[in-house]
């Protein structure tokens, strides 16, 4: 009986250190997780990524393809709208590019060495591997991480990550505002380790080729010598920094220049005049686009709005303008911060060289230009060109408030 007993001992010692064995701890996962990426050659991956910074859930297709040491391709497709944008870094900068309206940002950066995405690897397994306070769970499938969201967006905190644990390949990421709620949320539907990419995966002219553009000549846009001035096929230059400045605002620091340009007028008079010139220039822009169509249906612009709005804050005006050979829109706000947002619907430009930093906005890549004094914010959304100028905002604020901007439904 003695014996009996001392076997079935030695039996159940036997079976819990075998089952010790096949669970992993997090510093052991930890420990795996850095072999990774210190001896990854490449990557590619697919999926969905739901943003809930606005009133309305937006959806996206995402492709992203990696190569060692520095080239990325991210392709994020709406697939409601039928509207890609695709971030290149390459041996000649990192790009943003708009195939179908023939567009292409090119940007100074190190990126996304200095600020990463929710949706590469690299990003993910750096925010476990760097985050000492990081939360570690298993369930039947996945090793499950939460730690702090790090993406130079104030307004995401946290963030949970599922990896394989088979492979530790990326199953989903759920990324957190401050109450613990889901701001944005990526599931992989695919994701391979060492893939053989082409040479043009990441050319910037092989992109832009690979979707043309809708209603456009047909040219392949010249990429700008920032070296140079820049003029785009409206006759703008500078098109970075000087539309930046061309910027309507209500805040003290447009009201100073408003001042010195209508040489003592009061604000109202200013706002008039700003209304002639404004109706004058879409009267000579209607002459012009009369006997062509395709000018006709880009001037009939979507008005997008933001649907997330600091406290205190309400649309001052609204008024159709010209803006860099365009027709647009801008729209004031004032009251706790004093701020405009210009948009435009661009036609075929040539790449336009960009000396701002970039800006996670979840859909697309944001840049951030101008000074201490004044911010303009541009982004690209649903073939429209923002521009979010002020000198108030905290930078914040122009995240949260460009991630909300949708079409005006009331309109």
């Amino acid at each position: 009986m003695r014996r009996m007993t001392w076997a079935a001992a030695i039996l159940l010692v036997f079976s819990l250190v075998l089952s010790a064995c096949g669970k992993k701890d997090a510093e052991s996962v930890v420990k795996d997780l850095d072999k990774v990426v210190s001896n990854m050659e490449s990557y590619q991956g697919t999926g969905t990524m739901k943003l809930n910074t606005g009133q309305q859930e937006l959806t996206y297709n995402v492709d992203v393809s990696y190569q060692k040491p520095h080239y990325y391709r991210i392709k994020l497709t709406n697939a409601e709208k039928d509207i890609t944008q695709i971030v290149l870094r390459n041996d000649d900068g990192v790009f943003v590019l708009t195939p179908r309206l023939n567009k292409v940002f090119r940007f100074q950066s190190d990126w996304p060495q200095n600020q990463g995405q929710v949706y590469l690897y690299q990003t993910l397994i750096q925010s476990i591997l760097t985050d000492n306070s990081r939360q570690f769970a298993v369930d039947d499938k996945s090793y499950v991480f939460d730690v702090m969201a790090n993406y130079n967006n104030g307004t995401l905190a946290r963030q949970k990550i599922w990896l394989n644990k088979s492979d530790y390949k990326p199953v989903q990421v759920q990324v957190s505002d401050a109450n613990a709620s889901v701001m944005v949320q990526v599931d992989f539907t695919s994701f391979e380790f060492g893939p053989s990419f082409e040479k043009t995966t990441f050319e910037t002219e092989a992109n832009m080729k690979s979707s043309p553009s809708s209603g456009g000549t047909g040219d392949q846009p010249t990429l700008a010598d920032p070296d140079q001035d820049q003029t785009d096929v409206n006759g703008s230059t500078n098109a970075g920094s000087e539309e930046s400045k061309d910027a309507v605002t209500p805040d003290k620091s447009a009201e100073t220049q408003d001042d010195s340009k209508t040489d003592g007028k009061t604000d109202d008079q200013a706002t008039k005049d700003d209304d002639k010139n404004a109706a004058a220039e879409d009267e000579e822009d209607a002459d012009d686009t009369t006997a062509n169509p395709e000018a006709d249906a880009a001037s009939e612009l979507q008005v997008m709005v933001p649907t997330e709005l600091p406290d205190g804050v309400v649309l001052k005006d609204s008024m159709d303008i010209v803006f860099g050979g365009l027709p647009g829109v801008v729209s004031r706000y004032t009251g706790s911060y004093d701020f405009s947002i210009i948009q435009t619907q661009p036609k075929d430009m040539a790449a336009t060289y960009t000396g701002g930093t970039f800006l996670d906005l979840g859909f697309t890549i944001g840049e951030l230009s101008g000074g201490d004094d004044q911010k303009t914010l541009t982004w690209i959304v649903d073939g429209n060109q923002l521009r979010l100028t002020s000198s108030t905002l905290p930078e914040t604020e122009m995240i949260r408030i460009a991630q909300s901007v949708q079409v005006d439904t009331t309109k």
